[in-house]
């Protein structure tokens, strides 16, 4: 087992919160702090303030769930999103990788997470409320369901369909472009961008 001897407490507290990050093992982190303190007082200053604000002041959309610094996003108050399709992700990060594909232009709905009971996420987790509202009350078309091709994810997108299939509204979801059991952010760009753009109604992909 390999371990590490400090100089300084300081030194260690810092290595140990920067392990801490995802994928960040204690030689990354000692790498990293070295770094910052080879770099002047006021750049460490301002690293440091920007993840004390960012945590401090970030903001969920009401509508969505994305983040935000305002109570409402950007692509949910931008009035030449098209607002009658809604694309359902995970999380954030899956917004993130949409957005970087330019080949959608509806708006969002993020779930938080996806039904896994060994995470111990169950229906009742998903944030679904503000959604039940759209679909409802407004002119909503099309809803998306673009969630990981995992078991997991397959079981979220078969309880959303049963939840909304007699709404009336279109449901659908991304072409088998993605690969089986990846992540969207993990995807590229050119298939994720083909799979939203040819995606197809969801019962035809378990009817078939």
């Amino acid at each position: 087992m390999s371990y590490h001897i400090y100089s300084s407490k300081l030194l260690e507290n810092a290595v140990n919160e920067f392990s801490k990050l995802p994928g960040i093992g204690k030689k990354t982190a000692l790498r990293l702090v070295l770094f910052l303190l080879r770099q002047n007082k006021d750049e460490v200053q301002s690293f440091g303030d920007s993840i004390i604000k960012l945590h401090n002041e970030i903001k969920y959309c009401r509508s969505c769930n994305n983040i935000s610094d305002t109570d409402i996003c950007k692509i949910c108050a931008n009035p030449s999103r098209d607002h009658s399709t809604i694309c359902i992700v995970e999380n954030i990060r899956d917004v993130l990788s949409i957005e970087n594909t330019q080949q959608y232009h509806g708006i969002y709905h993020v779930l938080g997470c996806i039904i896994s009971p060994i995470d111990g996420f169950g229906p009742g987790d998903l944030m679904l409320k503000t959604l039940e509202t759209k679909i409802k009350n407004e002119e909503v078309k099309e809803i998306i369901l673009a969630l990981p091709t995992t078991m997991e994810g397959d079981t979220t997108n078969f309880y959303l369909y049963r939840k909304f299939k007699d709404s009336g509204v279109k449901i659908s979801t991304l072409a088998r472009g993605v690969s089986i059991g990846d992540d969207l952010e993990y995807a590229d760009e050119i298939t994720l961008g083909r799979s939203i753009v040819n995606r197809t109604l969801f019962e035809s992909s378990f009817s078939s």
